[in-house]
């Protein structure tokens, strides 16, 4: 009975964050066919183990007696006698995720996940990439061959480099901010938009924040920080995790607290927006 609960269980959460469009607060969508695989086997081992529990001995009465030879009764009394953590613990283990998955609610990625990790801009110098989350700078050098990464950076530079204001939707935020960070001389004086949500972190004067998006590369797991020094006209009173969507030139300059060269907007038209629905933006190949 537990082993059918617990399949049923899960095959309505996979399906509940599909039909709720929760799915992509976890994953990137263009692994949604694993998720749609998971439900559709879990389907069929919910009904397996639902006939399995309507044709039990148990459910209906039944001699145990099966002419095997075998001791059913003697068995299952053994079952029976062991402790109720030795029986029942491993449903347990199963429950909790089922349970705080269903009911607790999905939490999304904000500044204050910035502040707990420690905002710097380590993984853009030297180190080991793949134990460190990725800060302003996308970097899928890590997913691909030194040669097809560099030809995959010519084809964007190309496309990029041929516009005159750059707007980076949803959809190309990454790859377009990755371009940028790769040649931030080629883009000076290159007028840019886009939206994110503000946090001030180590900024040095009232006019500067930073516009950042949570990224995920194949699930939230991976996910790092993206996004931009902005520098407003005037001193500004924008909250951390407010969303702004700005509009500015794009500049460079030395930034002590990272002690690095960033490129920068220097932002000519801003206003706040709301939240949007999905508040994640995802790497495509």
């Amino acid at each position: 009975m537990f082993r059918l609960l617990v399949l049923m269980g899960f095959t309505f959460f996979f399906y509940h964050l599909h039909a709720s469009g929760n799915l992509t607060k976890y994953i990137n969508m263009k692994y949604s066919y694993l998720s749609f695989t998971a439900i559709f086997l879990l389907a069929v081992l919910t009904a397996v183990q639902a006939y399995v529990f309507i044709k039990s001995p148990e459910k209906n009465g039944h001699d145990h007696d099966c002419g095997c030879g075998h001791d059913h009764d003697h068995e299952h009394g053994h079952e029976q006698n062991k402790p109720f953590y030795k029986r029942y613990f491993i449903y347990l283990v199963f429950l909790f995720p089922l349970i705080s998955g269903i009911f607790f609610p999905i939490a999304t990625l904000d500044s204050s996940i910035v502040k707990t990790k420690g905002f710097s801009f380590k993984a853009m110098e030297t180190g080991d990439h793949y134990s460190q989350t990725q800060y302003l700078r996308p970097d899928s050098s890590l997913y691909y061959a030194q040669d097809s990464y560099d030809k995959l950076m010519k084809k964007l530079y190309d496309k990029y480099s041929g516009q005159k204001e750059i707007s980076l939707k949803d959809e190309d935020f990454l790859k377009g901010m990755e371009t940028i960070y790769n040649y931030p001389g080629e883009f000076l004086g290159r007028t840019i938009d886009f939206n994110g949500f503000a946090y001030k972190g180590n900024a040095i004067n009232k006019r500067q924040l930073f516009v950042l998006r949570f990224g995920i590369i194949h699930c939230i797991a991976d996910s790092g920080v993206y996004g931009m020094l902005a520098e407003f006209p005037k001193d500004m009173d924008i909250k951390d995790d407010e969303w702004v969507h700005m509009k500015g030139t794009l500049s460079s300059e030395y930034y002590q607290p990272f002690k690095s060269t960033l490129p920068v907007v220097k932002v000519t038209d801003w206003h706040t927006i709301k939240k949007p629905d999905d508040p994640y933006v995802y790497r495509g190949y």
